[in-house]
């Protein structure tokens, strides 16, 4: 069977708006002949007249109108994808999908800002998660690029390192510890520490590091985010292990104290991360780019 071609809609449109074939050939730059065969295609392929002449006028039959009716719905539909493509080859528009985990949401947030200043028209949708949930919406391809810790390998994922991420040990001001200079790993045998559910990239750095050193540290709760963590330290529950970037306010307001321990900070890194089958948009790699860039973290 025959199939319409855009062509013959493009030319039917164009008589049906001048209801003149003569007319519509001009607008065209084709000859009336050219114009005629195209719309006489289309009613040898449908077995139905699209026009008919009336004296001196031409009129759209029943058919016609319907033919003129999905051609228009087509063409807008085109129009609308040539649109659409022209705006996801731009940098400076379309949406950009970010997973972030909740450890590094502060310094995402900061970056994101940042590049927003840059392209203002660009939407951004940011999701902050924990550390499974960022790897599930990677494997699933529902967000362009997150940003977390380092990423366990076999899970096709590409993961580009671009800053440090040093973690530290935590105390409320009052607590013994703070005032001293140089604390001994093994004087935290003793203390409770506050750790966030299993499966995150913190917890895992803090166990490791004990675990290194022959310690076993007491787990009095677990919690599913720093900033619980952060009240929980503050109202004298237990010491916690988190980011030093996360800190800054509470540093400053003296709510928090970062204890001197020897092996401390941890130094881990954070990443920024995508399938490594994903061909990225311009603007996803835009961002990937500035990230990446020695201008990122102003």
């Amino acid at each position: 069977m025959r199939r319409l071609t855009l062509r013959q809609f493009r030319v039917f449109e164009a008589v049906a708006r001048h209801l003149s074939f003569s007319r519509a050939a001009e607008e065209l730059h084709l000859s009336q002949p050219a114009v005629s065969m195209q719309v006489r295609g289309i009613e040898v392929i449908l077995g139905l007249p699209l026009t008919e002449q009336l004296g001196k006028k031409i009129f759209l039959t029943e058919a016609g109108r319907e033919v003129l009716h999905a051609s228009q719905a087509i063409t807008a539909r085109l129009d609308d994808l040539q649109a659409n493509l022209v705006q996801l080859r731009s940098m400076d528009s379309g949406q950009l999908n970010i997973a972030v985990t909740t450890t590094v949401s502060a310094v995402a947030t900061g970056i994101l800002a940042r590049f927003r200043g840059e392209h203002p028209k660009v939407a951004i949708h940011l999701d902050v998660s924990n550390r499974e949930s960022v790897l599930g919406q990677l494997a699933a391809n529902r967000i362009d690029l997150a940003i977390m810790g380092q990423v366990p390998d076999g899970l096709g994922l590409e993961a580009i390192r671009f800053m440090d991420n040093p973690l530290v040990v935590i105390a409320p001001p009052g607590h013994p510890l703070v005032r001293k200079k140089r604390i001994a790993v093994r004087d935290l045998a003793s203390e409770s520490f506050l750790v966030r559910e299993a499966g995150s990239g913190t917890r895992g750095a803090m166990e490791r590091f004990f675990a290194a050193r022959g310690l076993e540290i007491r787990s009095s709760m677990e919690m599913s985010s720093n900033e619980a963590i952060k009240q929980a330290v503050q109202a004298g529950l237990g010491l916690g292990i988190l980011s030093l970037q996360t800190l800054e306010m509470e540093q400053a307001l003296k709510r928090l104290a970062v204890l001197a321990v020897e092996g401390f900070p941890i130094m881990r890194h954070w990443y920024i991360v995508h399938r490594a089958d994903k061909r990225l948009s311009p603007l996803a790699q835009a961002f990937k780019d500035f990230v990446l860039g020695p201008d990122s973290l102003g």
